[in-house]
């Protein structure tokens, strides 16, 4: 559960940091387009190269970026094995009795795992590096111009900037109820099927009865200081722009031509 790093911000003093959340938000969603071009394997080595300098730039660790990438090493597995016995075409690697692996199964799950190793370190990168509070008002702002056909811009900002706000407190209770559950003999790890389904049940309920009541006292909380959805609110602080932003955003689209390029036109 430790290795979940996704929602947590790292407070660092790095350029990625002071940047203005919409600036970062638009830059990912427009590499998130790009990383879906059929631009090959040059066109997401150049990704890497770019969220890799990114990283760098924000002073992150590469440790902390694995992290979040590796309790989806299971999917991997799986998705390669469905692969193997599904797709019967390309060219035959090696055969064991019935069972043949063709080349396309392997470059498959490939592309699959390069395409969710980016994403990852690019969403990762922005939640580590801007505060929920910058996010929620990045958001906002992005989906004000909705406001004209009556979408509630700051109620969604708020949901996304309270669930990942949330992440990394219920992966610390999840942590905290194991240890008590193990603690009194339960084992979420050995025995029979039923057995570990029951201990598995044993961890969620009391985890869904402390989400529930994360979220009860959140609301009491919010109404005790008079907060009341849909109407008219003040700012403490205002984003503003700055030339870094343009440059960030610049990069990005300029990125996501060059795999338009890779991809129909080379």
């Amino acid at each position: 559960m430790g290795n979940i790093t996704l929602g947590r911000y790292i407070p660092l003093d790095s350029p990625i940091h002071k940047m203005d959340p919409r600036a970062k938000i638009l830059a990912m969603l427009l590499v998130l387009v790009a990383i879906f071009m059929p631009a090959g394997w040059i066109g997401y080595g150049i990704i890497f190269a770019a969220a890799s300098l990114t990283i760098i730039i924000a002073r992150l660790s590469f440790t902390f970026i694995w992290k979040a990438m590796k309790p989806m090493l299971f999917m991997l597995v799986f998705l390669f094995v469905i692969n193997a016995f599904l797709l019967k075409t390309g060219d035959p690697l090696f055969t064991v009795g019935s069972f043949t692996l063709y080349s396309d199964a392997v470059f498959q799950t490939l592309y699959i795992a390069v395409r969710l190793l980016l994403m990852v370190m690019i969403t990762t990168c922005l939640t580590a590096t801007t505060k929920p509070l910058d996010m929620t008002l990045g958001i906002e702002d992005l989906l004000k111009p909705f406001q004209k056909i009556h979408v509630p811009a700051h109620e969604i900002a708020m949901l996304i900037s309270i669930a990942l706000r949330f992440i990394p407190d219920l992966i610390d209770e999840t942590e905290r109820i194991i240890k008590a559950q193990e603690s009194r003999g339960v084992d979420l790890k050995e025995g029979k099927i039923m057995e570990r389904i029951m201990a598995i049940l044993s961890l969620i309920v009391p985890l869904f009865v402390s989400a529930f009541q994360r979220a009860e006292d959140l609301a009491n909380a919010m109404e005790a200081r008079g907060y009341a959805p849909g109407e008219q609110r003040t700012r403490y602080k205002v984003l503003k722009m700055e030339g870094r932003d343009y440059i960030l955003l610049f990069g990005a689209a300029a990125l996501l031509a060059g795999m338009v390029w890779l991809a129909y036109f080379r």
